[in-house]
Order: C-alpha cells, then sequence, then structure tokens
C-alpha cells in the first residue's frame, strides 16, 4: 500500500483505549479527562477484523498503545491473537509500564516482539512532578527495571530461525523480544535526569530514545529540548555519539553507540528534524477513527462502517482512500510557514489544543 508521495504504508499504531492510569504533565489534564464510554470503544473483535482487512492492504508491523493498554482487560490475549493475524509479522507494546510488571513474562509468552517503556526520569520527585502518580507506581518502574534487564539479556541470546516455519529443535520460532526505554526532555522539569536515563543503556542491551515533545493538547504549554541538545548532554559525561546505521524497529528513531555501552542511544526529532518523507504509519483510535497522520484532527469513521454492517471489501476501499490522502508533512512548529498548507502539510501552524496523545496513541 503506497501514498501518493510514494510512501510505502505498512505500520499501524492501533490505541486499545484512551484510559491511563497516570496523568504526565504533556498529555493529561491533572485530573484526567472524561472517559469515553465503553459502547464507543471498538471492541477487540472489531479491532481485529480491521487488522485483518489492513494486513490484506499490506500492514505487516502493528503497535499496541492507549491511553495505557495495560488498563483494558484482555490486551494481553489480544495481542495473542493479533500475532496470529495472517500477514502481520511484527507487533509490540507501548505502556508506562506500571501494569507491565505483573504481566511481562505473559506478554513474552504471547509473542510479543518489542516493549516500549515510557520513563521520562529516574528520580522519584521527578517522576512524581511528571506523571502525578505515586510512590508505589515508581516502586512497580523500578523494580521492573531490573527485570526487562534481564529480560534483555535473555533475549539477546536468541536468534531469529533462517527460514519462517522452520525453529530449530522443534522450538516455536519468535524473535528475541527487544526492549526500549522512552524518555520525553521536558525544560525546566527532567534534563538534570537525563545522563542517569542513558545509562540504562551502558549496563543491558536496552536502547533508550529520547522524543522530542508534540505540541499537542496539555504539551502545548510546555517547552522541548531539542535532540541536538540532549545529545551534546550526553557527549559531555560518556564521550563521542557514533552513527549506528543497524535498523532496531520501525519508527524513525537515529541511533548512536556510545563506547563501553551496551545498548543504544536514540533521537527521535519531529520538531528539529522533520522526517515525514520516510513516514510508513496509520493511526487507529480507540474509538476507530483511522488518522493517516498525527497532526490530522479528522480521519476515517471506521466504527459507524463496522456497526452499519460494511463489508470487508467496502472497509478496504475507505482505507485506501484515507491512505491517498496522507499529507505530505505536519507542521507543528511551524507557524509563520505561510506555504505549509499549500505543500500539503497538515496541521499548519497548529497546536491541536483540542487533542492528546491519549487519544491517539502517541
Amino acid at each position: 500500500m503506497t501514498d501518493s508521495f510514494n510512501r510505502i504504508i505498512d505500520y499501524l499504531r492501533i490505541s486499545v483505549t484512551d484510559r491511563c492510569n497516570l496523568r504526565c504533565v504533556y498529555c493529561m489534564p491533572p485530573n484526567g479527562v472524561r472517559p469515553v464510554p465503553h459502547s464507543e470503544i471498538l471492541s477487540f473483535e472489531e479491532i481485529l477484523r480491521l487488522a485483518g482487512i489492513m494486513a490484506g492492504l499490506g500492514i505487516r508491523k502493528i503497535k499496541v498503545t492507549g491511553g495505557e493498554p495495560l488498563t483494558r482487560r484482555g490486551t494481553v490475549d489480544f495481542i495473542r491473537r493479533l500475532k496470529k493475524t495472517e500477514g502481520i509479522e511484527k507487533v509490540t507494546i507501548t505502556s508506562n509500564g506500571v501494569l507491565l510488571d505483573a504481566c511481562l513474562e505473559e506478554l513474552v509468552e504471547a509473542g510479543i516482539d518489542g516493549i516500549n517503556i515510557s520513563l521520562d526520569s529516574l528520580d522519584r520527585e521527578t517522576f512524581t512532578r511528571v506523571t502525578r502518580g505515586g510512590s508505589g507506581d515508581f516502586a512497580r518502574l523500578q523494580n521492573l527495571l531490573g527485570r526487562v534487564k534481564n529480560l534483555s539479556a535473555r533475549e539477546s541470546g536468541r536468534r531469529v530461525p533462517r527460514k519462517q516455519g522452520c525453529p530449530p529443535d522443534g522450538a516455536a520460532a519468535r524473535r528475541p523480544v527487544s526492549i526500549k526505554i522512552n524518555c520525553v526532555p521536558l525544560r525546566g522539569i527532567n534534563e538534570e535526569g537525563l545522563v542517569n536515563l542513558a545509562a540504562i543503556a551502558k549496563d543491558s542491551n536496552i536502547a533508550v530514545r529520547f522524543i522530542e515533545l508534540m505540541p499537542l493538547g496539555c504539551a502545548a504549554g510546555l517547552e522541548f529540548i531539542p535532540g541536538r541538545e540532549v545529545a551534546a548532554i550526553l557527549e559531555k559525561t560518556f564521550g563521542e555519539l557514533k552513527p549506528f546505521f543497524e535498523k532496531l524497529g520501525e519508527g524513525p528513531a537515529v541511533y548512536y553507540s556510545l563506547e563501553g555501552f551496551q545498548g543504544k542511544i536514540g533521537f527521535i526529532n519531529p520538531l528539529s528534524h522533520n522526517f515525514c518523507e520516510t513516514c510508513s504509519r496509520l493511526r487507529l483510535g480507540s474509538t476507530g477513527i483511522l488518522i493517516p497522520c498525527l497532526a490530522c484532527e479528522k480521519g476515517l469513521d471506521l466504527r459507524t462502517r463496522l456497526r452499519g454492517g460494511a463489508g470487508d471489501e467496502a472497509l478496504a476501499q475507505a482505507i485506501a482512500e484515507l491512505v491517498s490522502l496522507k499529507p505530505a508533512r505536519h507542521a507543528f512548529g511551524a507557524k509563520e510557514d505561510k506555504n505549509a498548507a499549500a505543500r500539503g502539510d497538515c496541521a499548519a501552524g497548529a497546536a491541536r489544543e483540542n487533542q492528546g496523545m491519549f487519544k491517539i496513541g502517541g
């Protein structure tokens, strides 16, 4: 499946819920938001049907997100079923980690290919300030870090069979589970702890990524720290960041090696280094709205079509038409760019204050 700019679209992010057990300052208001009624959320059966249709159109990789996906009962079993969908080659999950500690091994057994953990500070006070979480949440994350380090060490020895369907010694064919830590650097909030977060990659095969803040919803009033500035902070402590050219995932992260580090350091810089020309993804919200770009306010209402009796062929055609309308690029941070609309940019000059990352899966 290709869009009008000849980009191959093979990656789908699925938000299974808008609910979350934390209230991160760049995502949700302090008192949370009014949850969408369960009747308006896609059932797992509906999502699996859409995943099958999109697999037929060329989607090969899926990221399960939220809100916090693990707040929805049955998410692990859903992932197990998603892994069995014909055409889907890779399924990963992004979690804030608080509930992950209780189901880590179950997720691995379900066949998860990768786990991304959102973690913006290793300091208890800063963690609480960012997430508005409690001491128990911080304690669970500390325990989780030790477990994912052990999991990473265990998984590093795995090798993918040369031919799918021919696992070695009769064992189940499975990729090694990749572990990544995602941090959003925020000016005046967590920059003093960035070095400590990066150090997680020193003694474990875990990639630590620093992601520039997108000005959506609550984040519109916060100041992001450019990736180049974060890189300079890390180099003062650890030495030169050397480009690492092997692919570590399906997203836009650029990775670097540091001397003496087992893991890698990654940067996702959507504002200071736009990478839309290589975008390969769609986003399915928990209420069934499919959007072609993070910055787009409007999308395709698949829930109404599903519950109205639309057949697979009609749904596939509607999805393909949406892909053909995928914009050339977003225009976050381009308020003075008068040519943005002419280029076909989405959200030209807008902060999208009526949106939030919890609604669209980040």
